[in-house]
């Protein structure tokens, strides 16, 4: 199973110095990839995410900058909330600059709020992202690009820079729709908040149509040994592998890049990453 891990991107311990510290020492502990989250605002009056939240690409680019090898992952991109000409530069820009380390997961969004303080429709955010997907692969291929869909449209373009490898997409979520769209657009499905034995029919299902190991299952977890049972996290970690699983994005609770890395240290130690 190969392992991600979150940065600290968020609340308490989120700095500049703690996500080049805790990139780094994932490169060197054998993390595959190092993730971040994408909320452009939060509403007060709800609880989540962290209402300090560092920009999630430039926190990549951040992190880029400070390693060679480890990957670069969303968990996920409210891609609606964007126009994707421009959400295709910045992240063929990000692939350019770390060398072809990006794999983009990309959501649909949970919050209504969240969508109506940036003035775009919530309701259909699902089509929305659909179009935005066609869009960006288009974008990231031979120029020159022209579309003209049911909420975006252009004439030719010359969009550059290309990416510096084929940018996987990761589908996120929980929903039918979600399970489709993974399955008919995507090159992976990023899973969040399933119990294996919930996870195990989606994943059998989206192997019918997905067969070949191409097509990545990832799963985000909370896994921190810290403050979680290690025997708990290995019993997870053995489920979910059985469940079908390939790559697991854990995020850490803790409060200071220091914990952050011990929380790292420990769990390479219970769920040892594969190259």
């Amino acid at each position: 199973m190969k392992l991600g891990i979150h940065l600290p991107q968020f609340g308490r311990a989120a700095s500049p110095d703690a996500i080049t510290q805790v990139a780094r020492r994932a490169e060197e502990l054998g993390f595959a990839d190092v993730w971040v989250s994408d909320h452009i605002v939060r509403p007060v009056a709800q609880a989540y995410p962290a209402a300090y939240l560092f920009e999630p690409l430039l926190t990549l680019g951040w992190a880029a900058a400070a390693t060679t090898t480890v990957g670069l992952g969303s968990s996920v991109m409210v891609v609606p909330q964007y126009h994707p000409l421009q959400l295709a530069n910045a992240l063929a820009t990000l692939d350019q600059l770390s060398g072809g380390r990006v794999i983009l997961g990309a959501g649909v969004g949970w919050s209504e709020a969240e969508f109506d303080a940036l003035d775009q429709e919530f309701s259909n955010r699902g089509k929305r992202l659909d179009e935005a997907i066609e869009i960006m692969r288009a974008a990231w291929g031979a120029d020159p690009v022209a579309h003209q869909g049911n909420h975006y449209a252009f004439d030719e373009l010359k969009v550059q820079p290309k990416p510096a490898h084929r940018i996987p997409i990761w589908i996120g979520g929980g929903s039918e729709a979600t399970f489709r769209r993974a399955a008919s657009v995507g090159d992976g499905f990023h899973a969040i908040s399933t119990e294996p034995a919930d996870l195990a029919p989606i994943i059998a299902r989206l192997r019918e149509s997905r067969p070949g190991d191409d097509f990545v299952i990832s799963y985000r977890t909370g896994w921190d040994p810290q403050g979680m049972d290690p025997g708990l996290i290995a019993e997870e970690a053995e489920a979910y592998a059985e469940a079908g699983v390939q790559h697991v994005v854990s995020a850490p609770w803790r409060e200071s890049a220091e914990d952050w890395i011990r929380s790292m240290e420990l769990l390479v130690e219970i769920v040892p990453p594969t190259p």
